[in-house]
């Protein structure tokens, strides 16, 4: 599980960098839309290949899984505005706030016991990576209510994926997460949607895979971990979204 969640926080920083640099060239509801649409075609290509269809097959939570999809795009969306709107260092810190919210939501509605030795590693990690993270005070009202936004989401999907680990398989929960993200993005599409340029067809490709990659991860750390564990590994994101700001955008 621990292994699982470093893993993904990394994997969350690569696919923002993605984000950040089509957030200039397109709109964040297509970004929102391509990085699940092209998310679902390994899914596709294994199923036709091995013609195995219990990754479709939801156990027990049918309800849960599909409430997790559609707040999973919700957040996607605030996610991606809040690194288009501030430099990466930045939207990470003021993200690490749901690494304050996802224990309380444990403890209330998971019924786990969080010890006061990991709420002390918690605040002081939160407390650790906004100094490191230094804040470069690029940051506006818009990005700050986007970043705190989905910072509350990401705490409710996290407390939803520790519930849905005990009945489900991780590769059942990333799959409708990003097939009904798909067809919830395709909705606005209609209006908003257009070819990309094929310069950016590279990119797209490679958030829609780190996208996935993140979500299995995800899905796999908190089957093996509570959620109050996980959550701690997610400010060794702060590694990697300052190294990528430094090196890509000089930040």
């Amino acid at each position: 599980g621990m292994a699982a969640a470093v893993a993904a926080y990394f994997m969350v920083a690569v696919m923002m960098v993605f984000a950040k640099l089509l957030s200039d060239h397109m709109h964040l509801l297509e970004i929102s839309f391509y990085r699940n649409a092209v998310a679902i075609l390994p899914f596709l290509l294994y199923i036709l290949i091995t013609g195995k269809r219990q990754i479709l097959v939801i156990r027990k939570n049918k309800g849960g899984v599909f409430l997790r999809a559609a707040i999973g795009f919700v957040s996607l969306f605030l996610t991606f505005g809040a690194f288009a709107s501030m430099p990466m260092a930045d939207a990470t810190a003021f993200l690490f706030i749901s690494s304050l919210f996802m224990p309380i939501m444990s403890v209330l509605f998971l019924k786990e016991k969080v010890g006061i030795y990991r709420w002390a590693a918690i605040l002081c990690g939160f407390v650790g990576a906004v100094i490191m993270a230094m804040p470069t005070g690029g940051v506006n009202y818009v990005g700050i209510a986007f970043a705190v936004s989905a910072a509350v989401l990401h705490a409710v999907l996290g407390t939803l994926l520790r519930h849905l680990g005990k009945t489900e398989r991780p590769e059942t929960v990333t799959f409708y997460f990003v097939f009904i993200g798909a067809l919830m993005g395709a909705i606005p599409m209609f209006w908003i949607g257009h070819i990309p340029d094929p310069s950016l067809w590279l990119f797209i490709a490679a958030l829609g895979l780190a996208g996935v990659v993140t979500q299995y991860l995800l899905s796999t750390a908190f089957k093996f971990a509570p959620a109050s564990l996980v959550t701690l590994f997610n400010y060794t994101g702060i590694i990697w979204s300052t190294l990528f700001g430094w090196v890509i955008w000089q930040d």
